[in-house]
């Protein structure tokens, strides 16, 4: 290979990862697959958070 490479010359990649074989292939998308969901159920609790500040800071105006 040459120092100039093209796209084609180098191992196809995903997410900066070389796809070995199909199970690591597979392996890879799951734990993509977990961090998404994992990421979904921070923003979700991080907006029922914000939630219960405004609610809060709410209740506290009101009863000033």
């Amino acid at each position: 290979m040459s120092a100039s490479s093209s796209v084609f010359d180098r191992p196809s990649q995903t997410a900066g990862t070389k796809k070995l074989n199909n199970n690591k292939c597979i392996y890879q998308v799951d734990q993509q697959v977990k961090f998404i969901h994992l990421q979904a159920e921070v923003d979700c609790l991080l907006q029922q958070l914000q939630n219960l500040q405004k609610q809060k800071l709410s209740s506290q105006t009101h009863e000033n």
